[in-house]
């Protein structure tokens, strides 16, 4: 790998059934190194599959165990002059609860309006109507 090759990265865009409204809630994660509000993402491991680690970055950030739906887009940006590219999979939450790590420190579960105007970089915002037209929601 070289420092033009893409840092390669995986993600959900995790949601529930909301419990106290009708319709749905995303998951959003808190990290106090960035500072940013964002969907639970990581680096892959050497070798490893995108929707695999995807999933592996959900439960290590969140605490949930999800079933991954259809994909959504992926996303491409420079992360200190270089380029990354981040896969990303809706996933309905199964189960599982948040303890904050060294990595997050709070889980919110906001409706995808809230979702959109918490998230930190515009970039992900896209995300949300991604996900709800892959729930035929939108």
């Amino acid at each position: 790998m070289t420092d033009a090759d893409p840092i390669r990265a995986a993600g959900c865009v995790l949601w529930r059934v909301s419990p106290r409204v009708d319709g749905i809630e995303l998951a959003l994660v808190h990290r106090p190194k960035w500072a940013d509000w964002s969907y639970p993402k990581g680096k892959l491991k050497r070798g490893e599959d995108a929707l695999a680690g995807a999933l592996r970055e959900v439960l290590e950030e969140t605490g949930m165990t999800c079933a991954p739906g259809a994909g959504l887009p992926t996303v491409r940006y420079l992360a200190n002059g270089r380029p990354k590219e981040v896969r990303y999979w809706a996933a309905e939450s199964t189960g599982g609860a948040f303890v904050p790590n060294r990595e997050v420190d709070r889980v919110l579960w906001l409706s995808p309006t809230a979702a959109r105007h918490r998230l930190t970089h515009d970039r992900d915002k896209a995300l949300v109507d991604a996900l709800l037209n892959a729930l035929h929601l939108a």
